[in-house]
């Protein structure tokens, strides 16, 4: 049985295990460098289910063969954006198109609020559930400071 204690988002692969280090975040990265998937660091403060479009941080690494480089532009962005949520996404394109094969979070916010389910009665006995991010009521930029 996966317990989640503290509440933490679990998004992507690592999600159940603590905080990687450096040295593990740049062992999967080499990982991915090393099938021929293209990097991209990607941020967010709504990190609602369905927003599956963080903003990206630079541009997708393409032609990169050494995890450190990888491993500088995550460094970056945690330190342009220390209290958002930063994960790393790593695409294969041998089949002609995009396709996501790896996805881990690589920087959380000290607080992380969690979520909030809302069920609403509808015609016919049917229920409906909404999920509402706790962090979002505030505007963005203010979320987690």
């Amino acid at each position: 049985m996966m317990t989640n204690y503290g509440n933490r988002l679990t998004q992507g692969q690592f999600s159940f295990l603590p905080d990687l280090t450096d040295e593990q975040i740049k062992a999967q990265v080499q990982y991915a460098l090393d099938h021929g998937w293209a990097l991209g660091v990607e941020y967010t403060d709504d990190p609602h289910p369905r927003n599956t479009y963080w903003e990206m941080y630079g541009m997708p690494m393409f032609d990169l063969a050494d995890a450190a480089g990888v491993l500088m532009e995550i460094n970056n962005c945690r330190k342009t954006f220390p209290n958002h949520y930063v994960r790393v996404t790593a695409f294969d394109s041998t089949r002609g198109v995009e396709s996501l094969r790896m996805s881990f979070i690589v920087n959380r916010p000290d607080d992380e609020p969690g979520f909030k389910l809302e069920r609403q009665e509808l015609a016919g006995r049917r229920i409906a559930y909404t999920t509402r991010s706790y962090a979002a009521q505030k505007p963005e930029g203010e979320r987690y400071s």
